[in-house]
């Protein structure tokens, strides 16, 4: 992720899909309900993982410990009980979930609190950025991508013309100069054009989901074990890298909530080899596979946030489709373990290098804790995650707006690492750190809203 524009190849007409998909023509299946897994008792809740029922059938997929396996039948059978007597996520339901009478979009808003002093924050931090960087400026990239993701997702809470109006502007402008889909970092941007055909049909933005569909699919290079790598065409050996879960995988969610739930079965194919090639036994995972000179002791703060970002949004969308997804949420519910235990107890922020945290050049780092918070907050929100997640969650944002400097003209978001590579552990140590970064400021945009409006469980 740490090649500059400049060193990708000479800007050419983006590649075009051979069979557009059209929103008009999909439907989304009515799925089977189940009991929400928020409803279990906490101590049955604490030592298992959802089991997965997917739509018309059940898995029985064996979980390797027999203690776990031995109360996984027990949750099974209350499942199935509960589902008897016709509980489901549409009566009893998770912290997100408004009445039936309440729209999506008024849901979403009103649970992140539109009048709060956090979202107010994310307003003045958006629109203090856009005044000072000019949507022509923002690129075709992973960068400008998480950036427009935290405005689209900020625009959902606020209604703020001013936000659509410069993301949108950013597409527009993009398309017609022409862009690439050579690697997982040109994915990010389909977030933004999902988001966009949401409000309306497009035949533009259409056509940026279909190049990134198609490069996922027909251009890509895989690993022996399917998994999509991440450098693409611009590298000469497949090798998945942490960062892609983010960078494609947040493309395929919103698209096969949006429009084809074919996609989220691949984000749940994707997730699972990754894990399995990149997560140890330690919950953490690692930033590579197959990458000379990286340094596997390294646990890359932003890289694992990337991870904790993308599947807890996915495992939202399985939630509201009344779904569960076991082989997803097993990995998920270990990493989240893994980063709650190395949280730093004075700030709630996390070193960027995770893994060796008495190295003296060991810094703690901004956009990586705001996606930590981003993702467990959102966790929280749908009932994957309990009580004591969403106390790491508050603590986290507390430290990340004391990583916001106010200045004249407005917050700066300060304390970001740039661009990172799969190195040896004096290079992360030595990446530098900048203020006012794109996507440091989408992350934290994303961080101050989905930690809004929740409740405080030291004091309820």
């Amino acid at each position: 992720m740490a090649r500059d524009a400049a060193e990708l190849p000479p800007q050419r007409p983006p590649l075009r899909a051979k069979t557009p998909l059209n929103l008009s023509k999909l439907q989304s299946p009515h799925p089977r309900g189940v009991v929400p897994w928020a409803a279990l008792a906490p101590p049955l809740r604490d030592a298992i993982v959802r089991p997965r029922f997917p739509p018309g059938q059940t898995s029985q997929r064996t979980v390797n410990r027999i203690s776990i396996q031995i109360v996984r039948v027990l949750a099974i059978s209350v499942l199935v009980g509960a589902i008897a007597s016709g509980c489901s996520t549409a009566n009893e339901g998770y912290f997100d979930q408004c009445e039936p009478e309440v729209s999506p979009a008024e849901c979403y808003a009103k649970r992140r609190d539109p009048e709060s002093a956090q979202v107010k924050m994310a307003s003045d931090i958006a629109l203090r950025y856009i005044n000072d960087h000019p949507a022509e400026e923002e690129l075709w990239d992973w960068r400008s991508g998480v950036l427009m993701y935290g405005l689209t997702e900020l625009y959902r809470v606020t209604r703020d013309e001013s936000l659509h109006d410069y993301y949108q502007a950013w597409m527009g402008y993009r398309i017609e100069e022409g862009y690439q889909i050579v690697w997982s970092d040109s994915c990010p941007p389909a977030i933004t054009a999902i988001s966009l055909l949401g409000e309306a049909p497009s035949d533009e933005y259409q056509q940026v989901v279909d190049d990134v569909l198609h490069y996922l699919d027909e251009v890509a290079p895989r690993t022996d074990e399917g998994g999509i790598s991440h450098n693409g065409i611009l590298g000469n050996r497949p090798s998945v890298w942490v960062d892609s879960l983010f960078m494609f995988g947040m493309a395929l969610n919103r698209w096969g909530e949006l429009a084809d739930p074919s996609r989220l079965d691949m984000e749940s194919e994707q997730i699972q080899i990754f894990a399995k090639l990149l997560q140890d036994e330690s919950g953490f995972l690692r930033h590579a596979q197959n990458w000379p000179g990286y340094d596997e002791s390294v646990y890359w703060a932003r890289g694992n946030s990337w991870v904790v970002a993308s599947l807890s949004d996915y495992l939202r969308i399985r939630v509201e489709r009344e779904e569960n997804d076991l082989e997803v949420e097993l990995p998920f519910r270990k990493h989240v373990e893994a980063i709650v235990g190395v949280q730093d107890i004075e700030t709630g922020l996390w070193q960027t290098v995770m893994s060796h945290p008495n190295e003296t050049e060991n810094y703690l780092e901004t956009s990586g804790s705001a996606l930590f918070a981003y993702g467990i907050a959102r966790a929280y929100r749908y009932g994957v995650l309990g009580d004591e997640e969403l106390a790491v969650a508050q603590k986290a944002i507390e430290g990340v707006k004391q990583m916001i400097r106010i200045d004249d003209d407005g917050p700066v978001v300060t304390g970001v690492s740039l661009a990172t590579d799969p190195w040896s552990l004096e290079e992360y140590l030595s990446v530098p750190v900048a203020d006012d970064v794109n996507y440091g400021v989408g992350a934290v945009i994303l961080a101050l809203i989905e930690t809004s409006g929740l409740p405080d469980p030291e004091r309820d």
